[in-house]
């Protein structure tokens, strides 16, 4: 989930576990007695245009550390025009002021990170130069939202509204009558730690920034952001301030650690409203303003407009028909946030920064930026590759340039750095996928070599990158140590802090890559790589019968209770012991067979209270907070480690099993702002629920395999891109599909028997439609010898 321990509340006061499942009792009372009834509004529900956006909640998941926010993009946008209320990820919905309305955030990171350039509209004198200080009070009820747009009235009198092109942020502000309109444009404050920032006041309508900052959770290389403003109207009169010092008529100021900016000044004693365009860029001053000049010069309203077309043609390509109002807002919310991420790096011609920290240019493709791979590689990264091939083609090659621009591969990279958050090797799984799922024609080989280093290697002492840090000690032992107080040689997470999980995590990898290699034939690395895929069997501790971490000599150590976290990264042993997708048939052999697998499993989803109360179990045994993924013997729907274990029983014989934790997941899922499972992690969580609610899930990530289960809705009917689907269209119906009636009794393609649990995407290209029967009690459907998903050879 990307959290770092110490910038987890707001509230630094423990929350007792009693306490948090009191709280999850009553949001689960607040969902299933008022469902939607506190949820915030969004622009359009007054419309009544029937439109699919009608049916988007920009503000689910602001509230309980779900860390979305409600402002304004278009789909993989550079800019997402949001307010920050203080949470250190921009918006919280349980505050009342606003600081400022920035043009960077990212869907449910756990970090500060981006909140670049707060710009504020206030009325009267200057006063305070901190935006903590003049921020200005709102009420939610005079908050709306929708896919690109958002508005607020001020307190003050104020009312703001949000726009976005691509690469920019458009702005509309309607003041009261005064001669003293201001915009405070605020380049020294931001989600992340600046380091040095300038403003130029250009001429009467333009102001100019440079922001200079790092961070991520830790401290990461510095990157720059350029900024242009462009007012439609000129401003009265303007100045600057450095630290606490304002200087009205003052053009220019600079400042490194401290307060910095402009404000401009307005006479809306006639014309009340104010506009402006907002340009930003990674490259340059003269990138910032080309962008500008490309997409900047519309109105507000037709900017909002734009957006919004934008918008429904993203999410028309899925129609979803069944389920109630709540599970199509929720469901249509996730794909929303689903395609807010990777944004946009390179500028309207192409250029961009690299992680060389160079200026280079994309010839035939755009260039992405923003992975949060280890949790994207699991979820949405298959379904972009599903809904929008033609941009995770970019994506893909986008990571291929990161390594040929920098010399290494991506762990989890925020504009043109890396941070080295989290562990593991996920871009290897997220690389083969793009792979497997026909992306990378042309580029097959470029990507291998890649992944190839990346795989065999450790990046050099003095790059950024720690790619597969305790790589040396893997290859040549077969796990990655766990050692306890070992310095971090490199900003951002370590392999040696999580041994037992960084190594399922090489296993998988290694898994995938191996596939790539045997289908590139390349057939010496593929048996090398599919050797190393069953490296998860040296952390098994016969003696507890679970994985467990190994010290630097072999030795099992850390807690023999597998309900403890030491050794495993946002999780145990017990959530730990299903992420092996490459081989569940070996994992089950290592634990007992399928009988002792399926006791283990009834277990850790609770599934006798399971099955009597679904959503009170989801609620009260599975989800006790919202970072409260430490020491559990349970499973947590919350975070990325557990996102395929659901799917574990297709390959034990009872695959209604699935279903039954599916749905009750999927409770967790509500239309209000505390109706997000955890972070939503640049749209991994999104991407899970779009995905289950349909009925077919990547269980296998980074391989072409898809699993089925009980759709939520009666009918989907997904658009597809004929260039990857030469069908152009895949149509799933479930009738009559509801909790009471939710067992797969058979199931049929293009209406012939159909009684396996997976598909391939080969299978998905010559498909047209795919039924299932439903029933109220489980069937042997999907029980046969050959029905699971297979092992990778």
């Amino acid at each position: 989930m990307n959290r770092r321990t110490t910038t987890r509340r707001l509230d630094p006061r423990p929350v007792s576990r009693p306490v948090r499942r009191t709280l999850g009792v009553l949001a689960a009372a607040a969902a299933l007695l008022g469902a939607g009834l506190a949820a915030p509004a969004t622009a359009s529900a007054a419309s009544g245009s029937g439109q699919l956006t009608d049916l988007v909640n920009p503000f689910i998941g602001t509230e309980n550390e779900g860390n979305t926010y409600p402002g304004a993009a278009v789909p993989f946008g550079m800019v997402q025009f949001s307010p920050d209320t203080g949470h250190n990820t921009g918006y919280d919905y349980s505050e009342n002021h606003i600081r400022g309305f920035s043009t960077v955030h990212l869907s449910g990171v756990g970090c500060g990170l981006g909140g670049d350039l707060p710009v504020l509209p206030t009325v009267g004198d200057i006063g305070s130069t901190d935006y903590a200080k003049y921020a200005a009070e709102f009420s939610h009820d005079d908050e709306k939202a929708s896919p690109g747009y958002y508005k607020v009235g001020l307190k003050s009198g104020i009312d703001a509204e949000l726009s976005a092109t691509k690469r920019t942020g458009v702005q509309k502000y309607t003041f009261p009558a005064t001669d003293k309109a201001n915009v405070m444009i605020n380049a020294g404050q931001s989600l992340h730690k600046t380091v040095h920032t300038k403003v130029d006041i250009l001429d009467s309508r333009t102001v100019r920034t440079a922001i200079t900052g790092s961070g991520f959770c830790q401290d990461t290389k510095q990157y720059t952001l350029y900024t242009i403003t462009k007012f439609d109207r000129p401003f009265t009169t303007s100045g600057t301030w450095k630290g606490d010092t304002v200087t009205e008529g003052s053009k220019s100021s600079a400042a490194d650690a401290e307060r910095n900016g402009a404000y401009l000044r307005f006479d809306t004693s006639k014309d009340r409203t104010v506009e402006a365009t907002t340009a930003i860029s990674y490259v340059d001053e003269h990138g910032a303003a080309l962008n500008l000049s490309k997409e900047g010069g519309r109105s507000f309203d037709s900017v909002s407009g734009a957006a919004r077309s934008a918008w429904e043609d993203r999410l028309d390509d899925v129609k979803a028909q069944g389920g109630s109002e709540t599970v199509r807002r929720t469901f249509y919310s996730s794909l929303y946030r689903s395609f807010l991420a990777p944004n946009i790096g390179s500028d309207v011609d192409g250029r961009y920064t690299g992680w060389d920290q160079k200026i280079h240019r994309a010839k035939g493709f755009t260039y992405y930026q923003n992975w949060s791979l280890w949790d994207t590689y699991r979820t949405q990264a298959q379904l972009l590759s599903l809904l929008a091939p033609r941009e995770s083609r970019d994506m893909a090659l986008s990571v291929i340039r990161i390594d040929k621009d920098s010399g290494w591969l991506p762990k989890w990279g925020y504009g043109t750095v890396e941070t080295n958050i989290m562990t593991g090797d996920p871009v290897t799984p997220f690389l083969t996928n793009a792979y497997q799922q026909g992306l990378l024609k042309g580029h097959e080989e470029d990507a291998y070599r890649a992944l190839k280093k990346n795989a065999d290697g450790v990046p050099p002492a003095d790059s950024a990158p720690v790619g597969r840090e305790a790589n040396k000690q893997y290859l040549a032992d077969g796990f990655a140590p766990y050692i306890k107080g070992r310095e971090h040689v490199k900003p951002g997470d370590s392999d040696y802090d999580h041994g037992a999980s960084a190594t399922l995590e090489y296993a998988l990898s290694d898994a995938m890559l191996g596939q790539m290699a045997k289908e590139l034939g390349h057939k010496g690395d593929a048996k090398r790589y599919a050797e190393r895929a069953q490296n998860y069997r040296k952390i098994f501790d016969s003696s507890t019968g679970f994985f467990r971490a190994r010290d630097a000599s072999g030795a099992f150590t850390g807690p023999a209770d597998p309900a403890k976290s030491e050794g495993f990264h946002e999780g145990t042993s017990w959530q730990y012991q299903w992420l092996v997708p490459q081989d569940l048939p070996g994992m089950v052999g290592l634990i007992g067979g399928k009988e002792a697998a399926n006791k283990r499993l009834d277990s850790f989803f609770a599934y006798e209270q399971l099955v009597k109360d679904p959503a009170k179990t989801a609620r009260e045994v599975w989800v006790n907070g919202p970072y409260d993924y430490y020491n559990a013997d349970k499973y947590n729907p919350q975070n990325e480690p557990d996102l395929i274990a659901p799917y574990t029983y297709l390959s034990t014989g009872q695959p209604w099993k699935t279903t039954d934790v599916v749905h009750a997941a999927l409770t967790l899922f509500t239309d209000t702002p505390t109706g997000m499972t955890g972070n939503d992690d640049l749209g991994t969580m999104s991407a899970w629920n779009v995905l289950s609610s349909i009925g077919i899930f990547p269980v296998q990530p980074g391989t072409d395999t898809w699993s089925l289960s009980t759709p939520v809705f009666e009918r989907v009917d997904v658009k597809l891109d004929r260039h990857y689907y030469p069908k152009g269209a895949l149509t799933v119906r479930a009738p009559g599909t509801s909790e009471g009636n939710r067992y797969i009794q058979s199931a049929r393609t293009d209406g012939a028997a159909y009684d396996k649990t997976y598909l391939t995407t080969e299978d998905l290209r010559g498909l047209r439609n795919l039924s299932f029967t439903v029933g109220g009690e489980p069937s042997a459907w999907g029980t046969g010898a050959d029905a699971a998903p297979p092992a990778l050879k």
